[in-house]
């Protein structure tokens, strides 16, 4: 669906350009099992942790403690990170991302309607993801945001919700900006490191030495390589090269590209440690957000009114800043996100009421299996 996964084409594209991937991965005779990840939690405790199949590699077994990239539920961390700096007064979400980053950002249809990180963090920012969000390390923002191409020309910010890739680009550029730290550094210390998680966007800083090694490399149901692939010695570069098919990272400039480190999905990270995010979700933003910030980025800042938004013919309920919130068939009201690409789906999903929650993901999911939520059921 449009917004959540990569194109079988652009994914193939994309896993050609990360040098080295393709030719690292070993020969395998035969398929491996899908893995198949499940961590239930509460408010306080790991509850049980489940766990089959291989990780994508055959003759070795998936771990709840591997990590994987979890598509889009990186959004959530990313906004984690946001309500951070909010808390430490660096940032304002209502004001005009342009004084940050050093340009005007507009719409060209509505020119004198600035663009917040509130309307980012909601899909209300009247971007839509009609052009590629994937930047090479050389690439600019600035000429990203100058396609009219990029903006609804029939909706102003603030006022439609579409889910778009490129929001989150802008974010990370958005703070890179205010901060002057690399949104992976930065990302890392607001939260990872506080949190002890082993995890990092795009194997940028906040993973362990040798976690790269750890990763469940991600195949199409062919077992055509999607990402990470299994590796020994030096790493494949991380990040979408520069044009020239360079990747050194002495090239990114901080504010100015806001893609490299992926943080609409790149995170790595474990069912294990996911579910410590969970846990802050369901302990009102505990140990790292003060309650102020956690209810801004928990209220609900859109919700479908048949008119006001793309809904993805029912998959969007509602919306946070970075939040999936969603009503189950019984009535219950859960938050979260979901992930899908690659052949993955996932899910990490609280419910507020029973304090508890999981994380879990399934691997070579079918490209024609109906889009999920990962929270009744994962394919």
């Amino acid at each position: 669906m449009p917004g959540r996964r990569i194109t079988a084409a652009r994914g193939a594209a994309l896993a050609l350009a990360i040098a080295g991937a393709a030719s690292a991965a070993p020969e395998q005779v035969g398929l491996p099992e899908p893995a198949r990840v499940r961590v239930d939690f509460s408010s306080t405790a790991i509850l049980s942790k489940q766990a089959s199949g291989e990780a994508g590699v055959v003759g070795r077994k998936v771990a709840a403690d591997d990590p994987v990239r979890v598509a889009s539920i990186s959004k959530l961390v990313t906004a984690i990170a946001v309500m951070r700096l909010v808390d430490e007064g660096r940032i304002d979400l209502d004001k005009d991302i342009g004084d940050y980053l050093g340009f005007a950002v507009r719409n060209p249809a509505f020119p004198d309607r600035p663009v917040t990180l509130r309307h980012l963090l909601s899909h209300t920012s009247s971007i839509r993801d009609s052009i590629d969000y994937l930047l090479p390390l050389d690439g600019s923002l600035q000429t990203v945001l100058s396609n009219p191409a990029v903006w609804f020309p029939g909706h102003e910010p603030g006022d439609y919700f579409s889910y778009a890739n490129l929001n989150s680009p802008v974010i990370a550029a958005t703070i890179e900006a205010a901060t002057r730290e690399r949104f992976d550094r930065l990302v890392a210390k607001k939260v990872l490191a506080p949190l002890r998680l082993d995890a990092c966007f795009n194997w940028g800083d906040g993973c362990s030495p040798g976690r790269r090694a750890q990763a469940v490399t991600l195949l199409r149901t062919n077992g055509d390589l999607a990402r990470d692939a299994a590796i020994s010695g030096t790493d494949p570069c991380p990040i979408l090269a520069a044009s020239d098919g360079s990747c050194d990272l002495i090239r990114y400039r901080i504010g100015k590209n806001g893609s490299s480190f992926s943080p609409q999905g790149g995170l790595r990270i474990s069912m294990q440690d996911l579910s410590r995010v969970g846990q802050l979700l369901l302990n009102g933003g505990r140990p790292i957000l003060s309650s102020k910030a956690f209810a801004e980025m928990t209220r609900v800042q859109w919700r479908f009114n048949g008119v006001n938004g793309d809904d993805d013919r029912g998959y969007f309920q509602a919306y946070g800043l970075g939040v999936h919130i969603h009503e189950d068939r019984a009535g219950r009201k859960w938050i979260g996100h979901v992930g899908e690409a690659y052949a993955l789906r996932a899910g990490l999903w609280v419910n507020p009421q029973t304090r508890k929650g999981f994380a879990q993901f399934v691997t070579m999911v079918p490209a024609e299996t109906p889009v999920g939520h990962c929270l009744d059921t994962c394919p």
